[in-house]
């Protein structure tokens, strides 16, 4: 088999996970769906590979497995056993480091060297949530006043996992996304039916793979490929899932509320973000201008932290806006497999249209194009990294998610934390953001007052395995990573004892 990606080449264990047959993983068995999609390189646009996708049938079987599962060995298994089986899915994927980064770079997009750093954070948050199951503790609190007056007694508690648990990921970090669900999860002891982005399934189908060779009970993980209207409709209401989590966009995310009202499931929702930047007058623009950038044009801008609303301040605003624009102006786009490539394409067609679309729309509103604004002349979704500058707040480019290489740049004349503050939290979102300055005091009681659930001082995005993540506002309901991405799969249940 011979695919031209840009004349780049990949792995044989690639090529041949390739043609191999593409199912969906029910109950421990690869099974046929109910229809064929096809997923295609954004890069070149030739079709990668055919696959199976499922609806409510399928969706309806893995959610029964899942039961199952949950209701047997797995929700029996001990502790240390569990502990074994994710620390045996971590070498697995370690020793398949190659193919799950090379999928994720031709079935999304993304530059090799992303895809690599986020397949060795996956096996890193893998043995992190594999480490945390012996760490899972209850505490002792003094029993209630009207027991304890007639008799000793003891008051524990419990902590137990949710269930069955529905996963929605989104095709921008497909592996990334998926493994940072599905491994607190499983280390709280809960069953999950993953549902993967249609446009990137590719990645989490090797997986699949790696979820039997790891040895895991049949059902205990479930991957049914599918789309939002049939599959993931159907996960999100399924009567018998005790909790859902999705990524994706803020209108996506009330939809995925709505359906999972009917038994009143949990739900955890990392949604859309419109990140601000804060420059200040004393930045080390050494420093700032490729952070700054960066924050931006990240994964082709295609992240839902990208830090996309900048406010500079005059003082070093032209400074910063020559060094931003030098900075894109230099970038190379390509192939992701190109050692070279900084920024790879948007993940479609259709996408790459919303993209222009809104940089069209910026032009009309009076923004000042400065650099970029164009869909690159070949084959694949390329748009060059773009910059507004002369915006205003009341601009859709200042204010609305196009999860695209677009940033928008606004001239701040104040040094005033409270109406830089007034400025930054002017969004109904509230996931990311940083500030630039030299002045650290002035940063932290900056930081303070932004109304983002994480903001980094002198860089931006600054995720970690252990650091929490989630939104304000319209970003999200819940923290994934962490600790607290642990405690989003436990209940709690409280004991008290008379002796």
């Amino acid at each position: 088999m011979t695919r031209p990606f840009d004349g780049h080449t990949l792995s044989p264990e690639t090529v041949a996970f390739l043609d191999g047959d593409m199912r969906l993983l029910i109950d421990g068995e690869r099974v046929e769906g109910e229809a064929f999609h096809e997923t295609r390189d954004p890069a070149t646009g030739i079709v990668l590979a055919r696959f199976h996708v499922g609806g409510k049938a399928q969706i309806d079987s893995a959610v029964a497995a899942a039961r199952r599962a949950f209701e047997g060995p797995w929700g029996s298994m001990a502790a240390a056993e569990r502990t074994a089986i994710l620390q045996h899915l971590a070498r697995v994927m370690e020793a398949n480091a190659t193919l799950l980064t090379e999928l994720d770079v031709i079935d999304n997009g993304m530059p090799r060297f992303i895809a690599g750093l986020t397949t060795a954070n996956c096996v890193e948050m893998v043995d992190y949530y594999a480490g945390a199951i012996l760490r899972i503790e209850g505490t002792t609190t003094t029993p209630p006043r009207h027991v304890s007056a007639e008799a000793e007694a003891l008051t524990y508690t419990l902590r137990e996992p949710v269930g069955v648990v529905g996963q929605i990921v989104p095709w921008n970090v497909p592996l990334s996304t998926a493994i940072l669900k599905l491994a607190p999860a499983l280390a709280a002891g809960c069953t999950v039916v993953v549902k993967p982005s249609e446009e990137t399934p590719l990645s989490l189908l090797a997986l699949a793979d790696m979820i039997g060779e790891a040895g895991f009970p049949a059902g205990v993980v479930n991957i049914v490929n599918g789309f939002g209207a049939t599959a993931g409709q159907a996960l999100a209401e399924h009567p018998d899932v005790d909790k859902v989590s999705f990524t994706g966009s803020t209108a996506t995310g009330r939809r995925i509320v709505m359906a999972a009202m009917g038994n009143l499931k949990k739900v955890s929702l990392e949604l859309g973000g419109k990140s601000p930047v804060i420059v200040m007058p004393d930045a080390d623009l050494a420093l700032a201008v490729p952070g700054v950038a960066m924050a931006t044009f990240f994964l082709q801008g295609q992240n839902c932290m990208a830090g996309t609303r900048i406010f500079a301040h005059e003082d070093i605003y032209d400074a910063l806006i020559k060094g931003l624009v030098q900075f894109a102006s230099g970038m190379t786009l390509g192939h992701g497999l190109d050692p070279a490539t900084m920024q790879g394409p948007l993940i479609s067609e259709a996408h790459c249209g919303k993209v222009m679309a809104h940089i069209d729309a910026a032009k009309a509103a009076g923004a000042r194009l400065v650099t970029g604004g164009e869909k690159l002349a070949r084959p694949g979704n390329f748009v060059q990294p773009t910059i507004f500058t002369d915006c205003t707040p009341d601009m859709a480019v200042m204010r609305e998610e196009i999860f695209g290489p677009v940033m928008a740049v606004q001239k701040v004349a104040t040094t005033d934390l409270d109406e830089l503050a007034r400025l930054a939290n002017d969004t109904p979102y509230g996931l990311s953001g940083s500030v630039w300055t030299r002045d650290m005091a002035a940063a932290h009681r900056l930081v303070k007052r932004v109304r983002s659930g994480h903001v980094s001082i002198n860089c931006h995005g600054a995720v970690g395995t252990n650091i929490p993540f989630g939104g304000y506002g319209q970003s999200g309901w819940g923290r994934e990573f962490g600790q607290e991405g642990l405690d989003g799969y436990l209940e709690t249940k409280a004991v008290t004892a008379r002796l």
